[in-house]
């Protein structure tokens, strides 16, 4: 099976086997678009969870409990505070953690005893703790601006390397595809934004980006004398440097995604730990998205908008009425060329589809 794989691997890299990634843009387009729209209705209804950490409020730990009974902490809170909502969740195997909307000094100790009480535990294992709004709201601003500047620098950083406004915005778009799925799923699945999710988030916006920029770096060396020949269309330039690093791609995201996978695993079903909860579900499908979206989304992007160019509209025009008229006296030629060590296409070769011989009058 490895021999197969590396082989399989082989071949899309020389060019004997190639997948029309560029070519069906439109399907990737389409499927990325009910993805990041289901995702705005999820964020619309029920939209995000903000913890306690953004909403600001009391909470309680209650630790040491043999019978982690979260309707008996729920009814405790209604007996003593009827108007307030709490949010009850398992933290380990012996504590449950109680959160509630801002209550007074008075009103935590008499909570505190009350839940004392109902589990049979001594007051001191009931932990408090209170968390004002203008704390939560300062948390709010500085996540917002810390993607927002990660942004900024994104698109700085791209535009000057490349040398490509272009390559700087498609791989915009590909992380905010990123982002609204993956904050979509997590408003879906209804789990607490914390801040351990919001370094999920933007974690998953740098391991995007850096898949992303791998595949344009060998998009900018297989198209960089794509004007000079007249061969090969830009799009079958960028198709082949996608089909190149595709089995990198998903050998990194496996590597990545299975330890990830662990933690989510033992986060949220064995140790009910929340934190390494809501950060691996943010990580794992962040991966997961920004794998499609720097495969099959980024590079068809970037070739859409270069494809708008004058020179480049005129070039693949006259590329593909030379190739039509080729193929109407020897054939339909095939559109992939043979690979040097170094990557570039050999105009001079054909690989796959095997030209048609001529037939004799």
């Amino acid at each position: 099976m490895a021999v197969g794989f590396a082989q399989w691997g082989n071949d899309l890299y020389t060019g004997r086997r190639s997948y029309d990634i560029v070519g069906r843009r439109r399907l990737w387009f389409t499927i990325s678009a009910i993805l990041v729209a289901i995702s705005a209705v999820l964020l619309v209804k029920p939209g995000l969870n903000p913890g306690i950490e953004f909403r600001g409020g009391s909470q309680f730990v209650v630790s040491g409990v043999s019978d982690l009974d979260q309707q008996l902490a729920i009814d405790t809170v209604l007996e003593h505070a009827p108007e307030e909502s709490p949010k009850v969740t398992t933290v380990g195997s012996e504590s449950l953690r109680i959160q509630t909307a801002e209550l007074t000094n008075d009103e935590v100790e008499e909570m505190q005893g009350a839940l004392a009480d109902a589990f049979s535990v001594p007051e001191e294992q009931v932990t408090t703790s209170f968390i004002g709004p203008s704390w939560g709201a300062d948390i709010s601003r500085k996540a917002i601006t810390g993607i927002l500047v990660f942004l900024l620098f994104v698109t700085i950083v791209m535009t000057i390397y490349f040398r490509n406004w272009r390559m700087a915005v498609a791989a915009l778009v590909a992380l905010f595809h990123d982002l609204i799925i993956t904050a979509g799923v997590y408003a879906g699945v209804g789990w607490e934004v914390t801040p351990a999710t919001v370094i999920g988030f933007l974690t998953i916006l740098g391991y995007s980006i850096y898949d992303t920029v791998v595949v344009f770096d060998k998009v900018r060396e297989n198209t960089a004398d794509t004007l000079d020949q007249s061969r090969f269309t830009y799009a079958e330039r960028a198709n082949l440097a996608v089909n190149q690093t595709l089995v990198r791609s998903i050998n990194t995201s496996v590597v990545a995604l299975l330890p990830v996978a662990s933690i989510l695993f033992v986060g949220a079903f064995v140790l009910g730990a929340g934190t390494l909860r809501d950060i691996a579900l943010a990580l794992f499908v962040g991966m997961l998205v920004g794998t499609f979206s720097s495969i099959f989304l980024a590079t068809p992007v970037e070739v859409w908008l270069r494809e708008r160019e004058p020179a480049l509209r005129d070039h693949t025009a006259k590329v593909l009425a030379a190739r039509a008229a080729a193929g109407a006296g020897e054939g339909v030629p095939a559109l992939v060329g043979t690979v040097h060590a170094t990557g570039q296409l050999r105009p001079g070769s054909h690989q796959g589809v095997a030209a048609q011989p001529k037939r004799r009058r």
